[in-house]
């Protein structure tokens, strides 16, 4: 009987051991985070917590250079977080985008081939101005139409072990040959 009494309370310990190991658990485990603040710049959502030099270059079209560049002239403090900024100062931040009175050398259109002028895009128009470059390229069967047109490195990366893709298997499927002799 006192082997009896004695496991009893052995099972009392190992239940407030594994009570305190399931409280250790759930403290190691990593919280949930809050919801998010969004905020709308130009049509793309920059997360709240970024600041404003690194939450800029979410704009499809806006690098670093540019990002630096509109903190600089707008006088802005490129460590100050998106979600402090009010919606007056958001607005600004459009308007001088859509301005953007930077040197030419750091727009991504210095010599639009139709007008000729420098322009800086953003977005889609950026993706659809690049669209229309390529199939110009390949209507005027350029080295670089060519290239793009055969899915091959354009800028001059040598192709002996790099842009190997699996080839299509032309024509129908070779039935075996199932006689025997």
């Amino acid at each position: 009987m006192a082997e009896k009494e004695k496991s009893q309370p052995e099972k009392k310990k190992d239940s407030t051991k594994s009570a305190k190991q399931e409280v250790k658990k759930e403290s190691k485990r990593p919280q949930e985070q809050s919801n998010e603040m969004l905020i709308r710049v130009f049509g793309y959502d920059i997360p709240g917590s970024r600041n404003i030099y690194a939450g800029l270059t979410r704009i499809k079209g806006i690098s670093w250079s540019i990002s630096n560049a509109i903190c600089l002239k707008m006088g802005l403090p490129r460590g100050k977080k998106i979600s402090e900024l009010t919606q007056d100062d958001l607005n600004k931040i459009e308007d001088f985008i859509k301005v953007l009175p930077v040197q030419d050398w750091m727009k991504n259109r210095r010599l639009d081939p139709e007008t000729g002028e420098a322009g800086h895009f953003y977005g889609t128009d950026l993706d659809m101005k690049r669209e229309f470059d390529i199939k110009r390229l390949k209507e005027i069967r350029s080295y670089k139409g060519m290239r793009h047109a055969a899915k091959l490195p354009v800028r001059g990366q040598r192709t002996r072990s790099h842009f190997r893709t699996k080839k299509t298997q032309s024509g129908g499927i070779k039935k075996k040959n199932d006689k025997k002799e």
